[in-house]
């Protein structure tokens, strides 16, 4: 065995170790913001105190506090990672390079998700290792998670776990030169609440500069609750702890009570006379804002930043059929999922109908429950990005189906991740009852997704045509690439 010795980078708190394998640096751990503790969990990040000597970075470092999850028959420990582990300097980075980088380097930042209670950079999905394989700096983070990083107190903050990112954004700034990045040429890209929070980041005028591109997967630009909703999920959550609604108060209660108390807060009902719940109660955390970030988008924010935007073909199956809803699905089910997701139901469900003739219960449930939660806001934001000159907009569909839980998981929420990060060798992704199913998809797919995604990082263009809002072209990834113009366009009216 060839040993090199361990590569050592010297940040601007610190030094740290990291690991050399095949090429490729790993920097596991390493803090961007201070740990934080007691009444430091509901403010906004603080600078981590430096450190002397060479900070050790090559073992997983403890995540946000969680509660493990599952998600019926099919096995998403991938995705979700292993639950809690413990520990308070968690606001940390792992870093991914080439161990040949001299600079220069573009520099992807991602932001898993998880519901906005749950997921790491500890979960094996998000190994950074091909893309620094192919000339990318790779930056995983974590931020406070469930009523640490999302519940809106009176006295703290809101968007705590949003805060979390945009600190990690002025980090990388910092710091990401030493590691072969190039400061200027950051792409911030995330997956489901994580692409979510990358919308909100795109509003947030404290990022603004700090990133240069995004990707948006399966999120939302309408998915914000509004300060009124957030109110009610805050009064539950004081409720359930027998604490005053009000920080000092939560800053007394322990992180196993905070995780409890947060796994016991589902079916608040976030109805308003003048708002829907953006979720239709599969969360009862989100980002809070009184702007939704497709409405602070459509204003003008972030118009020169370059977006890669898309969702996949059946994202509402993963909260289907792994839990037995999807074969069992009625007409009544359909009818409700519609309720609960627009002010006009019936034309709605109408218009899915027509649109899919020969469709299911199941299928119409999942198809209107998908865009209820990422199709709407996903449409939404591209087009409001896509009104401004200067920067361009790109849009895809990923429709590559899965095989699990007997054909029927399809091309559903999270299918798209090993994908992007060329992990779909992965052991435990594939089987009957994996996220790939028992034969797993073609390498040619796999290998030109992820190079899509890299080789928007490095120039803009992931290799299609631009969106813009009367062609509305995109491309569909499947086993065959269609680029295709406006393909559901009596749905996506449906919403608007």
């Amino acid at each position: 065995m060839n040993h090199h010795p361990e590569p050592v980078v010297a940040t601007a708190l610190g030094a740290v170790r990291g690991l050399r394998e095949d090429g490729i640096l790993t920097f596991l751990g390493i803090p961007y913001a201070a740990p934080p503790r007691g009444a430091g969990r509901f403010a906004p990040p603080q600078p981590h105190e430096p450190w002397d000597g060479v900070r050790d970075a090559t073992v997983p470092g403890p995540n946000a506090p969680q509660s493990e999850r599952e998600l019926g028959s099919v096995d998403m420990s991938p995705y979700f990672g292993t639950g809690w582990s413990r520990g308070d300097d968690y606001l940390t980075v792992n870093v991914w390079t080439p161990a040949a980088a001299d600079g220069g380097l573009p520099v992807m930042v991602f932001v898993h998700g998880g519901g906005f209670v749950a997921g790491s950079t500890r979960s094996a999905m998000y190994d950074g290792s091909a893309f620094a394989r192919d000339g990318v700096v790779l930056v995983t983070l974590n931020y406070r998670l469930g009523i640490a990083g999302f519940l809106d107190i009176p006295g703290a903050p809101a968007n705590r776990g949003l805060l979390d990112v945009v600190a990690v954004l002025r980090w990388v700034r910092a710091n990401i030169a030493a590691f072969g990045g190039d400061p200027d040429n950051v792409t911030l890209f995330g997956q489901s609440a994580g692409a979510t929070i990358v919308g909100g980041v795109l509003a947030a005028p404290e990022a603004a500069g700090l990133f240069r591109r995004a990707i948006v997967q399966s999120g939302s630009g309408l998915g914000a609750f509004t300060t009124e909703q957030a109110a009610r999920v805050t009064s539950a959550a004081a409720e359930a702890l027998g604490v005053r609604p009000q920080a000092d108060a939560f800053a007394e209660v322990s992180d196993e009570r905070l995780v409890e108390a947060a796994s016991r807060l589902s079916g608040i009902d976030l109805r308003t006379d003048t708002h829907h719940d953006p979720l239709i109660g599969l969360s009862p955390f989100s980002l809070v804002l009184d702007t939704q970030p497709a409405a602070s988008v459509a204003a003008g924010r972030s118009a020169d930043v370059d977006l890669l935007i898309g969702t996949n073909t059946e994202e509402g199956n993963l909260y289907l059929v792994p839990v037995d809803k999807y074969a069992t699905s009625t007409a009544g089910d359909v009818e409700d999922t519609a309720a609960r997701s627009h002010p006009n139901p019936e034309p709605l469900v109408e218009t899915y109908r027509k649109a899919r003739p020969e469709a299911s219960f199941g299928e119409l449930r999942s198809a209107i429950m998908g865009d209820a939660l990422f199709g709407a806001g996903s449409w939404a934001l591209a087009g409001a990005h896509a009104a401004h000159p200067g920067s361009a907009t790109f849009v895809y569909e990923f429709a590559w189906r899965s095989h699990a839980l007997d054909g029927q998981l399809g091309a559903t929420h999270a299918m798209e991740l090993p994908f992007v990060f060329d992990l779909a060798h992965l052991p435990r992704l594939h089987g009957p009852a994996a996220l790939l199913g028992p034969d797993g998809p073609p390498a040619e797919v796999v290998a030109r997704t992820h190079e899509s995604w890299v080789r928007f990082a490095r120039t803009g263009n992931p290799g299609w045509d631009p969106y813009d809002n009367e062609r509305r072209a995109g491309m569909r990834i499947d086993t065959e690439w269609t680029q295709v113009e406006d393909p559901r366009s009596q749905e996506r009216q449906a919403w608007s």
